[in-house]
């Protein structure tokens, strides 16, 4: 079966979007205790692009299907986990970017550079890191990986915030602050 991207955010509506993310068939990583580990040559560089044995990977079926394998631990290193094998993969900064945004009944959805779309909230939140004068924005995405918010999402996020008057935005019913503490 052929993949095809959800629409575009814009001509999505809050209960679309949570249908296409509750539809999205992943393996259940969290369930596997593979004890044999290795290196999988592979690194995600900080734009987002994926890498295997210093060559590119152009196939985004391909980057899909490894992003679903993806998990971070406690330690901070990341993951491919499969039933029989865990394989070390290198992350320049986070596992995703957020390349686009968008606010509807009192929630914010991002997609994600792999089409994943992930509703902000409890169990996604929106994380502000860096400092005051240069921060780095981040949403949670699943099993301790995380998304940046590339330069035009963190604008559009921007927006959001000033129209309601301040620095934080609000995504169901949980208040995010976009400057570090």
């Amino acid at each position: 079966m052929p993949y095809e991207p959800p629409p575009d955010l814009s001509q999505l509506s809050l209960s679309e979007i949570a249908a296409l993310v509750e539809a999205r068939k992943l393996p259940p990583v969290e369930q596997w205790q593979p004890t044999a580990t290795s290196d999988s040559l592979m690194r995600i560089g900080a734009d987002g692009r994926w890498f295997h044995d210093g060559g590119e990977v152009r196939r985004p079926a391909m980057i899909r299907a490894f992003a679903s394998l993806l998990i971070r631990d406690e330690a901070g290193a990341h993951w491919l986990v499969t039933p029989h094998e865990k394989q070390a993969i290198a992350v320049e900064d986070a596992a995703f970017i957020a390349i686009d945004v968008k606010q509807q009944d009192g929630a914010l959805v991002f997609r994600l550079n792999t089409d994943d779309l992930v509703i902000a909230g409890p169990e996604h939140p929106i994380l502000a890191r860096g400092d005051r004068d240069t921060p780095a924005l981040y949403v949670a995405v699943r099993h301790g990986t995380e998304a940046r918010l590339n330069r035009s999402t963190y604008a559009q996020l921007a927006e959001i915030a000033l129209a309601g008057g301040d620095l934080t935005v609000t995504s169901q019913g949980q208040i995010y602050p976009l400057v570090p503490a």
